[in-house]
C-alpha cells in the first residue's frame, strides 16, 4: 500500500509538471542539511527521471490519438466518452510501464534505515555488523551533572546551640559523572566521577558563627538584626558505586542486542568522600558586615552514602554523611542529610 501511494505521488508530480509545461527537479539538500543517504538520493532521482520519460512518451502518443479523434467531428457526448477512454487506456499503460521498472522500495527504505543509524552506505554484512557493534557498544563516558538539595544536620544527642538555631541550608553540586556499563547488554554499571560541592549552613534567631581567640567556634548572638548569615564550605567530592538500569533489551539488528544504559528508570547507590577546599563565613546586619575565610573547625574530610533514583536525565537523591559536619568537640555528632534533585546523574 505504501509503495502504491509513493508511486502515485511521483506520477502525479511529473504529470502536473508536464501539463503545466514546467520542468521540475528533485533538488535534494546535501548530507550536511539532512540525513538522506547518497545512494537513496541517486536511486530516487534515477527512478523519477524514468517515470518522467514514460509520461512524456505516452503523452505524445495520447495527443496524436486525441488529434485524430478531433478530426472525426463527432457529437460532443460521443467525443467526450472516447476522449475519457483514451485517457484511461494511457493511464493504465503508464502504470504498467512504471510497475515494470521494478523499483524495490523496500530495499531503498532498508538502505535509508542503515544510513540513518550509521551515517554510512555500507553494503557488506561484515562491515554493517562491525559498525553496529561499535555504535551500540557498552556505555563508558563522562557526563556533566548539577544537583541541588535541602540540607539539615541530624543528631542523636540532645539539641545543641546549632540544632536549636539552624535555618534553611542547602547543598549545590556540579561535576562529571563516570558511567561504566559492564557490557553492552548488562543492566549494571560502575559509577564514579568528580564534583564540586558547596554546602551552606544558615542560622536563625539573629545568630551567627563566631570564633574566639583560640580558634574555638560557637553560635553567638549578633546583638541586632541579621540580614544575611551563611557559612559556605566547598568540597572536592569523589563518588564510587553501582547503578542498575531497568530498561529492556533492544535489538539493533543482525542479532545484536543492547541496553540503553543512560535512559529509562535507574537506581544507583554509592559511597562518597570529599576534601575541603574552602570555608567562607558571611554576616550582614545592623552592625559591621564581615566575610571571613579562616578556619571555622568545619571537618576537612567528609564521607557518606547516596541513593539516587533516575529517569532519563532527571534524578531524585538522598545523601547522608557518616562524618561529623564539624571536627572535634564542636557540635558533636551533627551530620549532614541532603535531599534534592539533579540533572544529569
Amino acid at each position: 500500500m505504501i509503495k502504491k501511494i509513493i508511486m502515485t505521488g511521483l506520477v502525479c508530480l511529473y504529470a502536473t509538471s508536464v501539463n503545466a509545461q514546467v520542468n521540475i527537479r528533485l533538488n535534494f539538500p546535501t548530507k550536511q542539511d539532512t540525513e538522506l543517504s547518497p545512494i537513496v538520493k541517486e536511486k530516487v532521482e534515477e527512478y523519477a527521471t524514468k517515470i518522467n520519460n514514460i509520461i512524456q512518451e505516452e503523452k505524445k502518443l495520447m495527443e496524436l490519438e486525441l488529434n485524430f479523434l478531433a478530426k472525426e467531428n463527432l457529437p460532443q457526448t460521443e467525443f467526450d466518452k472516447k476522449k475519457a477512454d483514451i485517457a484511461d487506456r494511457y493511464s493504465t499503460k503508464i502504470d504498467e510501464r512504471i510497475e515494470a521498472l521494478g523499483f524495490d522500495l523496500d530495499e531503498v527504505i532498508q538502505k535509508q534505515v542503515r544510513y540513518s543509524l550509521l551515517n554510512s552506505d555500507i553494503t557488506s554484512e561484515e562491515e554493517l555488523k562491525a559498525k553496529l557493534m561499535k555504535k551500540f557498544r557498552a556505555v563508558r563516558n563522562l557526563s556533566p551533572y548539577v544537583s541541588y538539595g535541602i540540607m539539615t544536620l541530624t543528631n542523636d544527642q540532645p539539641d545543641n546551640d546549632l540544632d536549636k538555631n539552624i535555618a534553611y541550608s542547602n547543598n549545590l553540586e556540579v561535576g562529571f559523572k563516570l558511567n561504566y556499563q559492564f557490557d553492552r547488554m548488562s543492566p549494571w554499571g560502575l559509577i564514579s566521577g568528580l564534583g564540586f560541592s558547596w554546602r551552606t549552613v544558615r542560622l536563625d534567631n539573629n545568630k551567627f558563627f563566631a570564633k574566639d581567640a583560640n580558634g574555638g567556634v560557637s553560635v553567638a548572638d549578633y546583638g541586632g538584626n541579621v540580614n544575611k548569615n551563611k557559612m559556605r564550605t566547598g568540597y572536592l567530592m569523589v563518588p564510587i558505586g553501582l547503578q542498575y538500569n531497568f530498561s529492556k533489551l533492544k535489538n539493533a539488528g543482525m542479532d545484536i542486542q543492547y541496553r540503553p544504559y543512560g535512559r529509562g528508570f535507574r537506581i544507583a547507590a554509592n559511597a562518597y568522600g570529599g576534601v575541603k577546599i574552602s570555608t567562607n563565613n558571611i554576616v550582614r546586619g545592623d552592625f559591621e558586615d564581615f566575610r571571613d575565610r579562616s578556619n571555622y573547625q568545619v571537618n576537612p574530610f567528609v564521607y557518606g552514602a547516596q541513593l539516587t533514583f533516575s529517569y532519563n536525565s532527571y534524578s531524585l537523591f538522598v545523601k547522608k554523611d557518616f562524618s561529623n559536619y564539624f571536627k572535634g568537640s564542636y557540635f558533636p555528632n551533627d551530620k549532614a542529610l541532603v535531599i534534592g534533585l539533579a540533572l544529569g546523574l
